[in-house]
């Protein structure tokens, strides 16, 4: 068995995974993000390792417990945002989350002067506030000393993999964004110098080679209660981990990972970068030499839900009843679910963009809003995933998948099934799957792909989607060009 930990922005979760994909036993902590002026949103490196901590030792109890071995300690995470640490891992300043706004003049700046499309165009990363070359230019504006202190600009990932193992190292997924030559696996001098980074690619650690194993050491093996000298492995983040754990296996199939963020991608076996189109997204290195990921990633998932159900006063449990409530098309009501402070990220970049509702009426419930909200995103995952080259099946993942009637909703917007693992811990199978590949004992993944719920969708809501997702579109195109006055006057 395989211990797999997903270290996500608002849960870490440790599951012991058996071959067949399932969990034997899940442990989950919450995590704290916290918000100051500015749109700075930052985690504290100590606390996130106290959670993996904590998770794994309560799995690693039930494993002893239960008498199974454990081969390895798989581990992914969120990606983005830059943490900052020193030669022996310790954080230089606390981790900046991917949610994190601080840059957005650093993007207008770019984006005015060409820096967004030359660096696009060289790796097909489309930047944004939360992602790390932004970042890394406003602490070596503002704070520069922070720079001079630090020994390695990474990731969550390779935070955590640093600890545990003393190795400073970073999984090509992660690095994919947003120097690095996909393909090649190599990092892009022209990309670093087009920021004005050159100096700093010391910070950079070398993307590990596919199926390469660390090893746990003794200090941190007492902690977890592992055996020392245990294979780790280290990624890949938890996009790509989502994408395979939730049974993505040919090019143009696409997943959906309805989480805090909303993850589209689609895995694909050649990149091709479109130098004149929309500077979104981003091509991923995976743990397949021969495939790669494009991902169009919407900054906000599950959170417009939160946000919502908070504002009406409801709770999660209530969720099925009011969409229930409220027929397609909300009661006239529609909505731009672009709820984050950074703005949006994909499929296009608009550090400006906000949300809103329309159509408001003294007869709107509270159902409608919420049905509104979830059509919203609904609507934006069909926007990334066309965006991003859908072509074949679609699998969904994440917390918002748990309801089968927003599940619907999906499924009638894409207009296309979608297949939901059994299994909820996605991210940590992806994981697992990888160190068992390198391990050498890959597993079936036609079993784990069995391994899925099917939501089909109704033609009749298909064909009303399909009006509402054309008046979407177009309700994007007229609120950009407000979002850019607003952020100019």
């Amino acid at each position: 068995m395989i211990v797999g930990v997903d270290v996500g922005t608002s849960v870490t979760k440790a599951s012991l995974l058996k071959r067949d994909g399932s969990a034997l036993v899940t442990h989950s902590v919450r995590s704290t993000l916290r918000r100051s002026p500015g749109g700075r949103v930052e985690q504290d490196l100590g606390e996130v390792l106290d959670s993996v901590v904590q998770v794994v030792r309560e799995v690693s109890a039930e494993a002893d417990k239960s008498g199974e071995q454990v081969e390895a300690l798989a581990i992914t995470g969120q990606g983005d945002g830059l943490w900052l640490r020193d030669e022996q891992g310790h954080q230089v300043g606390p981790a900046i989350s991917w949610l994190d706004a601080r840059s957005s003049d650093v993007l207008d700046r770019w984006h005015d002067t060409g820096v967004l499309r030359q660096v696009y165009a060289l790796t097909g990363s489309g930047m944004f506030p939360g992602s790390a070359g932004p970042l890394l230019a406003y602490l070596a504006e503002h704070d520069p000393e922070r720079l001079e202190r630090a020994a390695v600009a990474g990731y969550c990932v390779d935070a955590i993999v640093q600890r545990f193992t003393g190795e400073i190292t970073v999984d090509a997924s992660d690095a994919s964004l947003p120097f690095l030559d996909v393909p090649t696996r190599t990092y892009s001098v022209e990309a670093l110098r087009a920021c004005g980074l050159e100096e700093h690619r010391r910070l950079l650690a070398e993307p590990a080679p596919p199926n390469k194993l660390f090893a746990l050491e003794a200090k941190s093996a007492k902690e977890l209660g592992l055996p020392a000298g245990l294979p780790v492995s280290a990624g890949p983040f938890d996009l790509p981990a989502c994408a395979f754990g939730a049974g993505v296996e040919g090019p143009g199939d696409g997943t959906l990972v309805i989480g805090t963020t909303l993850g589209c991608q689609v895995l694909r076996d050649t990149v091709d970068i479109d130098a004149d189109g929309e500077i979104a997204g981003m091509w991923l290195a995976t743990p397949r030499p021969d495939r790669y990921l494009r991902v169009m990633p919407a900054m906000v998932g599950t959170a417009n839900l939160d946000w919502v159900l908070r504002t009406v006063g409801a709770r999660i449990e209530e969720l099925e009843t009011l969409l229930g409530n409220s027929r397609p098309g909300a009661g006239g009501v529609s909505a731009l679910s672009f709820l984050a402070s950074s703005g949006e990220r994909a499929p296009f970049v608009e550090p400006h963009a906000r949300g809103q509702f329309t159509g408001l009426s003294l007869e709107t419930t509270p159902a409608d809003l919420v049905r509104a909200m979830c059509e919203a995103v609904a609507y934006a995952a069909r926007h990334n995933l066309e965006a991003a080259g859908l072509t074949g099946e679609v699998s969904a993942c994440g917390g918002g998948a748990r309801s089968a009637a927003w599940s619907q909703i999906f499924a009638d917007v894409l207009g296309t099934s979608l297949h939901v693992p059994y299994e909820e811990g996605v991210g940590a199978r992806g994981a697992a799957m990888t160190a068992w590949d390198s391990l050498g004992e890959p597993v079936d993944r036609e079993k784990w792909a069995a391994a899925r719920r099917v939501v089909r969708p109704h033609p009749n809501a298909v064909e009303f989607y399909e009006r509402g997702y054309r008046d979407y579109l177009a309700s994007i195109d007229r609120a950009r060009p407000l979002w850019q006055q607003g952020a100019e006057s």
